[in-house]
């Protein structure tokens, strides 16, 4: 479910509970799937309703004591995709998305920064590249049928096989297949994020051409471009011991590290893993004892950090999996 679980600024950052934040789901243990339907073509459904279709709405994202919402704008016109998501807490700021090209304005300093960034991450985007094999990571079982934002929504909970990786519970329209709820469950059955469409008009009035207006009118911003490279990890001299299961690696970047004005310009190797569902990303940087402290692990809902030095390095892992996913990928990780 994402880093806004990372569209706030362009990356969606977090899930307001609208039910219980920390219950288990509410449903009796549910019967099986229809076997007609595979976990695979239910996610493609799900992929493909938020992607094809015209829509606007207010979704309310939750992660441990953190709250965030948001007005979205969403237009597509083939593969042309385009989106505005107005943050409704926090400092103001507007995020435009036209397919892999984001730009975020931040009206209060007067600043735009404009990237490529893959799709990883948006809400309501469940399927990731990487998902080849996700019936032998995943179970799907039907859990009945509520309404989320007026909507009658089917709700399907996705079990893992293992304890790599968290459980999901979806709640999509009826009729589309479009995602109206997310929840992220840990082993014990908590909830440790939820994202929801408090309000959504299916195929709203919206105009790529006015949306690619806005986008374009950076006048009186500080325009910062983030210019990704497009690597390899074997390139630039790291590999994996073993592989963690399951998760497989999707794409690589360099990226401009923030360094002090007196200091030589640095990159920061982000290798990203996903097993379809869930991604980790690996930020690999040359050890700066000024900007370096002790290695550490937080969460924030279901998004978990683990820092450690390896040798001259220093790794940041981020993922929304358990802990232990990531200490296993940190102990996987080598220097060639």
């Amino acid at each position: 479910m994402r880093q806004l679980l990372r569209l706030f600024g362009g990356i969606l950052l977090s899930a307001a509970v609208l039910t219980q934040a920390h219950g288990g789901p509410s449903v009796a243990p549910p019967p099986p799937l229809a076997p007609e339907r595979t976990l695979h073509e239910w996610l493609v459904r799900m992929h493909e309703a938020a992607r094809r279709r015209t829509y606007t709405g207010t979704f309310v994202v939750s992660a441990g004591n953190s709250i965030s919402s948001a007005r979205i704008w969403h237009v597509c016109d083939g593969d042309l995709q385009m989106e505005r998501v107005e943050a409704l807490t926090g400092p103001p700021r507007s995020t435009f998305r036209r397919n892999e090209q984001l730009l975020t304005l931040f009206p209060e300093s007067r600043l735009a920064v404009a990237e490529r960034r893959e799709s990883f991450g948006q809400f309501p985007n469940l399927l990731q590249p990487g998902g080849t094999a996700l019936g032998q990571l995943y179970g799907i079982r039907f859990a009945g049928s509520e309404r989320v934002a007026g909507l009658e929504a089917d709700v399907v909970q996705l079990r893992p096989n293992d304890a790599l990786r968290f459980a999901y519970q979806i709640w999509t329209e009826k009729k589309t297949g479009m995602v109206l709820k997310l929840q992220t469950i840990d082993a014990r059955g908590r909830v440790l994020e939820q994202a929801a469409f408090s309000e959504l008009q299916l195929d709203a009035p919206v105009s790529m051409t006015k949306l690619a207006q806005m986008m374009g009118n950076t006048e009186g911003y500080q325009v910062e471009r983030t210019d990704l490279v497009k690597t390899s990890a074997a390139d630039q001299g790291w590999g994996m011991k073993s592989a963690v299961p399951g998760f497989q690696a999707v794409s690589c970047y360099l990226r401009p590290t923030a360094v002090p004005a007196d200091a030589r310009p640095e990159s920061t190797l982000q290798w990203i893993f996903s097993d379809g569902l869930a991604t980790v990303s690996l930020f690999i940087e040359a050890f700066e004892p000024r900007r370096h402290g002790q290695p550490m692990a937080q969460a924030l809902g279901a998004t978990h950090t683990l820092t450690r030095r390896i040798g001259d390095w220093w790794l940041t892992a981020v993922g929304e999996v358990p802990p232990h996913t990531l200490a296993a990928f940190a102990q996987a990780l080598q220097r060639k």
